[in-house]
């Protein structure tokens, strides 16, 4: 070989080893150009969208009397909760048109009219207890009591008034009359409605803070994530109320168990609350994780249920009783189902935007199951009405 040959074989290989480095280097860059068209497509694509928001906003400014719906691909990331509900939503309104709004066809506008109908309704429940209206009072418990509420205490206060101005005639009374008067006395003095009024009262402030959730979290990001935190511990107030009448009320006569049953779940939604305080956990993507926070603060309620069962066995309406709390346990079950499976709307995206959709059906199974509850304590109070601790 001669010294050109060695030279040009030389300069050939050193070529083939720049080659390889140069052609890795080449798909290393091409790789990172596609990464960078990549971005800059989402970016061109999320400018687009805040523009479309910008115009809509401003047309919404222009045209103050029409607000305009937009659909899921358009909606700023903070409000994008469930993508197999495609179009009708509110985005950047005003507070002004957000309350409005509730007199408008949007996706929300069942959801906000369902737990406003239930929280009107517990209202009307409440005042007709406070005011003593038994054919409204009562009108879930009627099959399962004689008298109602306040006719109990009515007819026992003018008995005990008849007592007290008549004692010869009492001299003459039997032994029957005698026992019906000392229960009915007993129970005069001895029951007390504060845990019912509890019960009511969580019930209201849970269904009116999913009212003002619904309807005003359109307006801004950080009035959405106060009203979903206020949501979820208005959720977390009617389960931890909705223990307090049955516990009481069933365990009156031992008040140890009262405040190991009412401790323990107390505790349980303190915590709660204090969980989803955070904003991650208010995301969609935690869904589940807060569907079983609730469910598992309502199944603690199995043990005081059987428990009270044994203790209570001879009470002839504890079956009664048991049918009203099984259908409450079933409304609210079946509604966290749907809560999390976002069944129907999964099955055909975009059919029911506006109605049918799984949120509704869980609001109105919510407010069934708060009336089953309601029920079960009608009894619960006609039963302590009869029957004092002595004669259980």
């Amino acid at each position: 070989m001669n010294p050109k040959e060695g030279g040009a074989l030389a300069r050939m290989r050193y070529s083939s080893k720049q080659t390889t480095p140069a052609s890795a280097k080449q798909v290393e860059d091409e790789m990172k150009n596609q990464q960078t068209l990549i971005r800059n497509i989402s970016s061109v694509d999320n400018i687009k969208n805040k523009r479309r928001r910008k115009k809509k906003k401003k047309q919404n400014k222009a045209n103050p009397k029409r607000y305009g719906l937009m659909s899921y691909w358009e909606l700023p990331e903070y409000m994008k909760d469930n993508e197999f509900i495609l179009n009708y939503y509110r985005a950047d309104w005003s507070l002004p048109e957000a309350l409005f709004s509730v007199f408008r066809w949007h996706n929300e506008t069942l959801n906000v009219w369902t737990h406003l109908i239930g929280f009107v309704l517990f209202l009307g429940l409440t005042m007709a207890n406070l005011l003593e209206v038994p054919q409204v009072a009562d009108l879930l418990g009627f099959f399962a009591r004689s008298t109602p509420i306040s006719g109990v205490t009515n007819v026992s206060r003018n008995f005990i008034s008849g007592m007290t101005t008549n004692l010869i005639d009492l001299k003459q009374m039997t032994s029957h009359d005698m026992e019906f008067a000392s229960s009915v006395a007993s129970a005069e003095m001895g029951v007390i409605y504060w845990p019912f009024y509890v019960f009511l009262a969580g019930s209201m402030f849970c269904l009116l803070s999913s009212t003002i959730c619904h309807l005003f979290s359109c307006h801004s990001h950080p009035l959405n994530l106060m009203l979903l935190r206020i949501d979820y511990a208005g959720i977390t107030t009617m389960i931890i109320t909705s223990f307090f009448p049955p516990i009481y009320y069933i365990f009156q006569c031992d008040s140890r168990w009262q405040f190991i049953y009412l401790g323990g779940i107390t505790v349980m939604g303190i915590f709660t609350i204090v969980t989803l305080l955070s904003p991650k956990l208010s995301s969609s993507e935690f869904r589940k994780f807060r569907a079983l926070l609730f469910a598992s603060m309502g199944l603690f309620g199995i043990v005081p249920a059987i428990h009270g069962s044994v203790v209570n066995w001879g009470n002839p309406k504890r079956n009664l009783t048991l049918v009203y709390e099984a259908a409450m346990a079933f409304f609210y079950l079946t509604g966290t189902g749907f809560y999390v499976t976002r069944i129907p709307e999964r099955w055909r995206p975009g059919w029911f935007d506006l109605a049918g959709h799984s949120h509704q059906i869980f609001h109105v199974l919510v407010v069934l199951g708060a009336l089953a509850h309601y029920g079960a304590i009608l009894v619960l109070l006609d039963w302590r009405n009869s029957f004092g601790c002595d004669n259980n």
